[in-house]
């Protein structure tokens, strides 16, 4: 005698694509609630984040990995072999591209990778809220040429366009099987990590260009008071430069104040209660080539 869950599925699908196409967004959307931080400041992901969605025709588990792209130090290399492997460990792989008849190096490269293994690919093209409809077919057409995808999908993360189809689709390639997750899961990161990318994507949004991609967020202190509905975060923003440190604060602390004010209002959603936030900052130099402080800061090998 077989079980409901006989006749669900459940399987592994990545994200991939070049910084900014709107992977977290799309990650986002399906799941609902805000997980995976955006920015539209390239390598904002850098870990590989796992969210679930489940419903009643089974279970997803979405694996949203840091873009694609050419490495220039120990952060970069990590993140890029973060992306690489994972494409060999689901069962779908989503590649989410700009719409656009153009295709660079980057999307060369990811195409490089994607006839290594034998997994399907959805070619999912997305923003098409930004073009003319008609256009679509070009974009097909000309990535079509690229590779032999098991489905092309045009969607808008942003607007939630085509997001019921994409999961159907999704649902036809995964195999029968009982969840991986209760269904009450929707991400396998800690409070406090998750906590800290809300934290670093404000000061992606704030800052200037070449300041935020050496920023890390550490979080020293997450205590939830006892009879009251407040929890106190103590973070230390990490920078590579001295110069970068007082940019970060800002005059009379006036940036440092706005980064802290966007946060704790995305971490209040987060945690349904008061945040008490503090931040520090600290200067700790080229910690984005030092294995120690790349493991310190969660940035782990894959095994």
């Amino acid at each position: 005698m077989t079980d409901d869950n006989s006749k669900q599925k459940s399987g592994f699908v990545t994200l991939i694509g070049r910084p900014n196409v709107g992977k977290s967004t799309l990650m986002n959307k399906i799941i609902g609630q805000k997980i995976a931080i955006t920015s539209d400041k390239p390598q904002t992901t850098r870990n590989r984040i796992q969210t679930v969605y489940t419903d009643e025709r089974g279970q997803i588990v979405f694996l949203d990995t840091p873009g694609i792209h050419k490495a220039k130090n120990k952060l970069g290399n990590y993140m890029v072999n973060v992306a690489e492997n994972t494409l060999r460990e689901v069962d779908v792989v989503l590649w989410l591209v700009e719409p656009t008849t153009f295709i660079g190096a980057g999307e060369k490269h990811i195409v490089a990778q994607l006839k290594k293994i034998k997994t399907p690919v959805f070619l999912i093209i997305n923003k098409v809220d930004k073009v003319e409809k008609n256009d679509i077919f070009q974009f097909i057409e000309v990535y079509r040429k690229e590779y032999d995808f098991a489905e092309i999908i045009p969607c808008s993360a942003l607007k939630g366009n085509n997001i019921d189809t994409l999961l159907e689709m999704i649902y036809r390639y995964l195999p029968y099987g009982h969840p991986f997750y209760d269904e009450d899961t929707i991400t396998d990161q800690p409070v406090r990590q998750i906590v800290a990318e809300l934290i670093r994507e404000k000061g992606l949004k704030c800052l200037d260009e070449e300041i935020p991609h050496g920023i890390a967020v550490s979080i020293e202190r997450m205590h939830y008071r006892e009879n009251q509905p407040i929890v106190d975060i103590d973070a230390t923003i990490i920078c590579e430069r001295d110069s970068h440190k007082g940019i970060i604060i800002g005059k009379g602390g006036a940036m440092l104040k706005k980064i802290g004010s966007t946060a704790r209002y995305e971490i209040e959603r987060l945690v349904g209660m008061k945040v008490n936030l503090k931040l520090w900052v600290k200067v700790k130099k080229e910690w984005r080539d030092s294995d120690f402080m790349l493991k310190n800061f969660g940035y782990r090998g894959e095994k």
